[in-house]
């Protein structure tokens, strides 16, 4: 039997819990829904508030033939079969299909280009559903063919809602007396995430002893959750406490746990975006300057990622998370802005030496704009002993370089040109 979440799923707008804004009384998606014409739209909102049950509920609606795929198994192949199978079903005046795919963000670029010419066509309407700022994960061509609706947070009064509906509407769960004298515990196991609650919900009740009558309250939903809990949840805790593992072992040098914690999350079903992401920051917060090469590595690895997706991306993925763990590390250019920083907070705005100013007009140059400035190409080795810094902070130094990788030669650069002016 399907999960309680997937049994009581609603089937008409009537039945729909939250996200009042877009499909409340008067609200735009309902008139539009209403009218019987509908564009291509992306649903933007975080996990379990309705995504995949609205886009199923337009279609019955609209009593249009409906098409699902998921982006985390689907590739460009699924696309164009879905796309087939929608042409074929063009005829005589028949609204065309509904294309729904669920987390569109995983898409790489070739598989969302492979939508643009069904959509322009009209053959399908795309229904995309992302957890991900679609401005960021959606290809400006489809994005600019879509409207984008926002789906927000579930209230607490929503998920009460969703729980009174799944005690007195399910087949299963009607036949017994249950009682929630404190929703608290499965309202905070479920993170706002209504198929979370509902499958909480089934869970607690099918631990309890039977009985027609069941009671539950705070202390048995977290007895029997916290002995169910996933090893991995990508919206939870673990999510935070991998990535950090992960990042710790490129930092730490070891590349057999960074490719282990890397697994982890790849089989944990996490956004490889997200990993590649943190990749880029790591390579410039810890390998930084001592091995320049890695935060190129680390940004082609994002673009690999976008091009071609997984299964195939977990490879240079791979090889990124190994070329980290293993290169010279430095955290000096982190440690150089931190202080830049620090020191502009403190001393504010100060004064730019006059000989560094611009003077695009003659009064400028008058007061003493751009005066006695060297242009350092025309002096040998490309260099001038000029003062570049503000008077009150002279010779104050913010970047030093570490006796790491390519950072030595830095170094020996630095303290042949300055001499003792930075203490290099």
């Amino acid at each position: 039997m399907p999960p309680l979440a997937e049994r009581i799923r609603p089937k008409q707008l009537d039945e729909y819990i939250g996200q009042e804004h877009i499909v409340g009384p008067d609200a735009v998606l309902r008139k539009s829904i209403e009218s019987g014409k509908i564009p291509s739209m992306i649903f933007w909102g975080p996990p379990g508030v309705g995504k995949t049950t609205l886009a199923n509920i337009i279609a019955n609606s609209l009593n249009r033939p409906f098409f699902s795929l998921s982006a985390i198994n689907s590739g460009v192949k699924d696309v164009r079969e879905a796309i087939s199978k929608a042409e074929k079903q063009l005829f005589f005046d028949r609204p065309n299909p509904i294309l729904f795919i669920d987390e569109i963000h995983r898409f790489s670029k070739s598989q969302q280009d492979s939508l643009l010419g069904a959509v322009e066509k009209g053959i399908i309407t795309l229904i995309g559903a992302t957890t991900e700022n679609p401005s960021f994960e959606v290809i400006s061509a489809l994005l600019s063919r879509c409207q984008v609706y926002i789906l927000k947070h579930l209230s607490r009064e929503h998920l009460i809602k969703a729980l009174d509906h799944a005690i007195l509407s399910d087949i299963q769960l009607k036949e017994l007396k249950i009682t929630i004298e404190e929703p608290d515990a499965l309202i905070r196991f479920s993170g706002g995430d209504v198929r979370k609650l509902l499958n909480g919900l089934e869970l607690v009740v099918s631990q309890q002893e039977s009985s027609t009558e069941i009671v539950l309250n705070n202390e048995k939903v977290q007895s029997a959750i916290q002995a169910n809990l996933a090893l991995y949840d990508k919206a939870g805790e673990q999510h935070y406490d991998i990535i950090s593992a992960f990042i710790k072992s490129i930092r730490g040098s070891d590349p057999n746990a960074t490719i282990y914690y890397l697994a982890r999350m790849i089989e944990g079903g996490e956004d490889p975006k997200f990993i590649c992401r943190r990749m880029i920051i790591s390579a410039a917060e810890d390998v930084g300057l001592a091995n320049p090469n890695a935060l190129l590595l680390a940004t082609n690895c994002f673009t690999a990622i976008e091009k071609i997706g997984l299964p195939e991306g977990r490879i240079p993925m791979a090889e990124t998370a190994i070329y980290l763990a293993t290169s010279p590390k430095s955290n000096s250019a982190y440690l150089a802005i931190k202080a830049a920083q620090a020191e502009v907070q403190q001393s504010g705005n100060l004064s730019i030496p006059l000989h560094l100013r611009n003077a695009p007009t003659q009064l400028m140059k008058n007061i003493g704009y751009g005066k006695d400035y060297q242009y350092a190409h025309d002096h040998k080795g490309a260099f001038v002993n000029l003062e570049y810094m503000p008077e009150e902070i002279s010779g104050t130094n913010f970047y030093a370089p570490k006796q790491e990788g390519s950072e030595i030669k830095i170094k020996e650069t630095l303290k042949a040109l300055w001499k003792d002016k930075y203490g290099y």
